[in-house]
């Protein structure tokens, strides 16, 4: 029996004010692909955005903007409002809608990353070994780059979204520490 195979992916962009979306799916020759729907659900929030043709279509690539995602409302087209990180329910479906779709749980974490690189920018590396001050440094950013992955494994395979967001949180407070100049 001929049918669509589904798939999105989400890809971690470092701009803040874009959620990117691209539309992996494999469909099939025998079906006609009608009533495309992409849903997403923001961080926080108990209802989603839809969107359909003619943006939503076979193959699609979209950029969704804070602006596009309706939680900002003035100046759209100028100023471009951060998105911000945490886990987006993102649902795609063609008809039947009810029977036809995929669901995923993505982890946004592009404001925990430019806080990362930023950090790194500051660090003070040659090009042999560094200082052991330096090499502390580098090893605590490993342990927090690891627990930002293991946030996204937590949400995206193992599909436990609050487990994540207390490994993201975590993380963050140890980007925040590391960033402050004036804490012990």
């Amino acid at each position: 029996m001929a049918q669509h195979i589904l798939s999105l992916e989400a890809p971690d962009t470092m701009n803040l004010g874009i959620l990117r979306i691209v539309d992996t799916s494999v469909y099939s020759p025998l079906i006609p692909v009608t009533c495309p729907k992409l849903a997403v659900t923001l961080p926080g929030f108990n209802y989603s955005v839809e969107f359909t043709e003619p943006a939503i279509s076979a193959g699609f690539i979209v950029n969704l903007t804070a602006c596009d995602l309706q939680v900002q409302t003035a100046q759209c087209g100028t100023v471009l409002n951060n998105l911000p990180d945490g886990v987006y329910i993102i649902k795609y479906s063609v008809s039947p809608n009810d029977q036809v779709y995929v669901e995923y749980n993505h982890l946004r974490i592009t404001y925990a990353m430019t806080q990362y690189q930023k950090i790194l920018c500051e660090l003070d590396l040659g090009t042999c070994d560094p200082p052991v001050i330096i090499k502390e440094k580098l090893n605590k950013l490993r342990m927090i780059r690891m627990y930002l992955e293991a946030a996204k494994a937590k949400v995206e395979v193992c599909h436990e979204p609050q487990e994540g967001m207390q490994l993201y949180n975590y993380a963050l407070k140890l980007l925040n520490k590391m960033e402050c100049r004036t804490c012990k």
